[in-house]
C-alpha cells in the first residue's frame, strides 16, 4: 500500500501539561483557511487532560498525529521531535497556549511559493493575555533580505529579541540546516540566527499570531536559564550547568555547519562580536553559577 502523500505544511504541536488553553489552541489550527497539513502532536508525558484533549482530536480529523512520549523527554527535544517527524516542505511551530488568525497559513505559505530564497516568514504579533485581552503589538523586526548570509546574520544578532518568528513558517529545508534548538537555555535565539545564514527572513504586515503572556509560561515560572537547563534535561538534577557558554559555543557551531563557504564563513565569524556585546552577562552569570555551586553546593 502506498503512503499518503505529504502535505504541503506541517504543523509541531510540543505540548506538557497544556490543558487550560490547549482547546483554543487547537481550534484556531483546525480553523485555518488552508487546509492541506498535517498536524503532528508530541505529548511529553502529561499528568492532567492533555492526552484525552490530543486522542479526542486525533480520532475525528485524520490529519492530526498524536504521540505521547512515556517519560519526559525535556521540553528541547519534545519541541524537536515535532519537526523530526514533520514530512512537508513548509513547517510550522504552534503552542499550546498560543493564538493564530485563520488566514495566517495561507499568507505564509503564499509568500514562500512566490520566493524561493525565504526562509523563515512570519506575521507581526500580538500579545495576549490569559482572558484573551490585548496586552501591546509586536514587530520582530527581522525583516532581512540581504542577499549575503553574513548582512543578514549580522541583522539577526542586532535585532533579535522575543523569538515569535520561530512561530511563524518555515522552509523545512533551511530548518533542518540549522541543527534545531540545543539542550541549553535560549537556543531558540540561535536557532533563529542560524537561519538567517540559509535565506531571506520576511515580517508580514498584519498581525496574525497571538502570543499568550501568563502566569504559567516557562519563562515566568523559570526565570534564571540555570533552571531552564533542567527542564531542557530532567535526569540532570541539581547539577552544575553552564547555559551561556553553551548558548555562545552554539553559535560558533551553527556556522560551522552551515555549509557556506570558507570566505562566508569567516565573515559570519566576524559578526559573532555583536553576540558578544550583547550577551556577554551570560558568560559572567557562568562563573557567578560556579562559584556559588563550589561554596553552597548544588544549587
Amino acid at each position: 500500500m502506498a503512503a499518503p502523500e505529504a502535505p504541503k505544511v506541517s504543523i509541531g504541536l510540543p505540548v506538557f501539561n497544556g490543558e487550560p488553553f490547549l482547546t483554543g489552541a487547537l481550534d484556531a489550527l483546525l480553523a485555518q483557511s488552508f487546509t492541506d497539513y498535517e498536524l503532528i502532536i508530541c505529548d511529553n508525558a502529561s499528568s492532567d487532560g492533555t492526552a484525552a484533549i490530543c486522542r479526542e482530536l486525533a480520532s475525528r480529523d485524520r490529519r492530526v498525529r498524536y504521540i505521547r512520549h512515556a517519560e519526559n523527554i525535556g521540553v528541547t527535544r519534545n519541541f524537536n521531535r515535532v519537526f523530526e517527524l514533520s514530512r512537508a516542505p513548509y513547517f510550522h511551530w504552534a503552542a499550546a497556549d498560543d493564538l493564530c488568525a485563520p488566514e495566517l497559513l495561507q499568507r505564509l505559505v503564499a509568500v514562500l511559493d512566490a520566493r524561493p530564497e525565504v526562509a523563515l516568514c512570519y506575521s507581526r504579533t500580538r500579545e495576549i493575555d490569559a482572558d484573551g485581552r490585548t496586552l501591546r503589538e509586536y514587530s520582530d523586526g527581522l525583516h532581512v533580505e540581504q542577499p549575503e548570509p553574513h548582512r543578514r546574520y549580522a541583522a539577526c544578532l542586532w535585532n533579535i529579541h522575543m523569538c515569535n518568528p520561530n512561530f511563524g513558517l518555515y522552509r523545512a529545508t533551511a530548518l533542518r540546516m540549522t541543527g534545531l534548538e540545543g539542550n541549553y537555555s535560549n537556543s531558540d535565539i540561535v536557532m533563529l540566527c542560524a537561519a538567517s545564514l540559509h535565506g531571506a527572513m520576511v515580517e508580514i504586515p498584519e498581525v496574525l499570531f497571538y502570543r499568550r503572556v501568563h502566569a504559567g509560561m516557562t519563562v515566568q515560572r523559570h526565570p534564571d536559564a540555570h533552571d531552564r537547563m533542567r527542564l531542557a534535561n530532567p535526569s540532570a538534577g541539581r547539577q552544575l550547568t553552564f547555559p551561556g557558554f553553551l548558548f555562545f559555543a552554539g553559535f560558533v557551531t551553527s556556522i560551522s555547519r552551515s555549509g557556506l563557504p570558507l570566505a562566508e564563513r569567516l565573515r559570519c565569524y566576524a559578526r559573532l562580536h555583536i553576540a558578544w556585546r550583547r550577551w556577554r552577562g551570560r558568560l559572567w552569570d557562568d562563573l557567578r553559577h560556579v562559584w556559588r555551586y563550589l561554596f553552597a553546593g548544588p544549587i
